[in-house]
């Protein structure tokens, strides 16, 4: 097989994970990283996973799979999210991102590091499926690829904007915005050396309506009870209808 047709598909799953970091550096900046605009950016974040769960990934699994297996594996997806976050030793991890003392809001440290979580978990599959159609055809590969970096801009605000303002640390929200944008190229790698010979459409699928109900879990759990904690209710619809507009925007192309 021709180098460059590995080359070429794993740059564009590089490009796709590397736009979560886009996203953290958006953030970052001195006038959008102010406190009140915590809830406009969780607001966003939730609404690009609930879109996308409910517009692009679960619709994906019923057409292949029906709308039965498909809703099964949906809340299989949730109850598997719902044991993690109950079973992970969150103040445990917390302390290994940074010592106690430096930790300002430990609830949005928390949400951060589950919104990581489930992001790295979405990504995989996101990374796997962009590889593999860019082996088919190049075009449709690219045009997968822009796509998904335009919705995972805000997938790194959704990373960066908790980290940020539990720990006061640009370094740490780039640094987990960077790590939960990488599960994409892991998931081109893992596509190419273990599964291209077994990957196919219902595959695919299955691991689809798993990640929806991740990320609607996430989103309802940790996302829209932090976006209207501080009582900024408009500024988090807001940013909901944003999120949406985003990845509605970015579904135009595929």
């Amino acid at each position: 097989m021709s180098i460059h047709l590995i080359i070429i598909p794993f740059l564009l799953t590089l490009l796709a994970g590397l736009s979560t970091v886009a996203g953290a550096f958006i953030f970052l900046q001195y006038k959008f990283c102010h406190k009140k605009f915590i809830g406009f950016f969780l607001g966003l974040s939730a609404g690009v996973m609930i879109y996308l769960s409910f517009m692009e990934l679960l619709p994906y699994s019923i057409r292949n799979l029906g709308f039965l297996n498909a809703n099964i594996f949906f809340f299989i997806g949730i109850i598997f999210m719902a044991l993690l976050d109950f079973f992970i030793p969150h103040r445990y991890l917390e302390e290994k991102i940074c010592r106690r003392e430096d930790i300002i809001d430990h609830k949005m440290l928390s949400t951060g590091l589950v919104v990581a979580i489930g992001l790295i978990i979405h990504n995989i599959p996101e990374g796997m499926a962009v590889f593999l159609s860019s082996f088919s055809d190049p075009k449709l590969g690219l045009i997968l690829a822009l796509a998904i970096a335009i919705h995972n801009i805000p997938e790194g605000i959704a990373v960066a904007a908790p980290i940020f303002h539990a720990t006061n640390n640009k370094t740490k929200a780039i640094k987990y915005s960077f790590i939960s944008g990488m599960a994409e190229p892991f998931g081109a790698i893992i596509a190419y050396l273990l599964l291209r010979p077994y990957l196919s459409q219902d595959i695919l699928a299955y691991i689809f309506a798993l990640v929806a109900g991740v990320m609607v879990y996430i989103s309802f759990d940790e996302l829209l009870p932090a976006c209207f904690k501080d009582g900024h209710g408009h500024r988090a619809i807001l940013g909901i209808m944003t999120g949406m507009a985003i990845v509605s925007t970015s579904l135009l192309f595929l």
